[in-house]
């Protein structure tokens, strides 16, 4: 990981990192309360507008101030656009979408370079001028992302990693703060292009939106079919959100806890699998060898902690503890693990294996 001041290696953020600081206990608290207090009022702005989904809604917040990205999957219909654009609107930030399709091309999200007719000296000129595509938004709603090419599908990857664009021999910054949030249908089959391992791994949680119940479909219904119209407060700014995507980096983790991490994303991979080190997967589960081809990579890891680290700001603490690494396992790891034929064939999802992983990794490393 680079030094501070620096982008960071992995694609999950790339705000630039506060100066080391020291705190007093006193300092810490405050700025935890300062950090829960603005999370809640987003939160409730959102909960103005979005109806139930509140550990969705908790999931997608948890991204934007660890400066990740979402891949949210559900059927449509379920409020995924709308709660997008209400956290938009919560943060007054730019928001722009991209409904994904087969015919999209690549330039049609990032950008292309045209021609256009300037006056300069009293003579008019053609010169070329970039044309900034919908991903120069602070909160990009990709939408139905599994529909386009694979071709289209990776002019994600150079944004979502490195907040920038380049086109031709020119390199373009993205704003910041900069989440995109993908949508993907479950259903549908016909039409549609997986997303490679590369791109699903580049995604901070893969949340999964469920439908609403009894309670939460009445609300639906009363907010929608009524002359009820509830528009968000901007309860934050951009500035005070990177503040606070740089104060998660600084929240205290213990040597133990950091170690939990390690070994919970050890755990993901199958007997046999070969390390950097020369040694051998010792930590798998039975049902990891049985059922996982490949598992999580480094920025599992690195996921882990980060969203611990927010979770005990939002909890008004300023120390992560293994309880807030084993809260956000699922989401961290159920796209990160490659599971196989005989998974698919028994119905084993990735996140009964995660389930199965928290349940037996001991706390102390043995």
């Amino acid at each position: 990981m680079e030094t501070s001041g620096q982008s960071v290696d992995a694609d999950i953020t790339i705000i630039e990192t506060m100066p080391e600081t020291t705190m007093t206990p006193e300092q810490a608290q405050q700025a935890a309360d300062a950090f829960r207090k603005d999370f809640e009022a987003v939160r409730e702005q959102v909960a103005r507008v979005v109806v139930g989904q509140r550990e969705i809604v908790e999931g997608v917040l948890t991204c934007l101030f660890c400066g990740g990205h979402v891949l949210l999957e559900g059927v449509p219909g379920i409020g995924k656009t709308l709660l997008v654009r209400t956290l938009s609107q919560a943060l007054d930030l730019q928001f722009s979408r991209v409904q994904f399709t087969p015919d999209l091309m690549p330039a049609d999200i990032t950008g292309t370079t045209i021609v256009t007719e300037v006056e300069t000296s009293g003579q008019r000129e053609r010169v070329f001028k970039f044309q900034q595509g919908p991903i120069f938004g602070q909160i990009v709603l990709a939408d139905e992302v599994n529909r386009a090419t694979p071709k289209t599908q990776s002019a994600l990857l150079e944004a979502m990693q490195e907040r920038s664009v380049t086109v031709g021999t020119t390199t373009h910054q993205l704003p910041k703060p900069f989440l995109v949030m993908a949508t993907q249908n479950p259903i549908e089959q016909e039409g549609t292009y997986p997303l490679p391992e590369a791109q699903l791994d580049r995604f901070f949680f893969k949340l999964l939106s469920l439908p609403p119940g009894r309670d939460d479909l009445a609300g639906i219904i009363d907010r929608t079919t009524s002359s009820q119209n509830t528009v968000p407060k901007a309860v934050l700014g951009a500035a005070k959100l990177l503040e606070h995507q740089a104060l998660v980096r600084q929240v205290a983790i213990a040597s133990h806890v950091r170690d939990y991490a390690v070994r919970l994303v050890l755990t993901t991979h199958p007997k046999g699998t070969a390390h950097s080190d020369g040694a051998t997967a010792t930590y798998a589960t039975p049902m990891v060898d049985k059922y996982v081809r490949l598992g999580s990579s480094p920025r599992g890891a690195q996921t882990l902690i980060l969203a611990a680290k927010c979770k005990a700001l939002i909890e008004g603490r300023f120390a992560a503890s293994i309880d807030d690494i084993r809260a956000v396992a699922q989401p961290a790891l159920r796209h990160r693990l490659i599971m196989n034929f005989e998974s698919h064939a028994e119905g084993v999802s990735a996140d009964a294996v995660v389930a199965n992983m928290v349940q037996t990794l001991p706390t102390e490393a043995l």
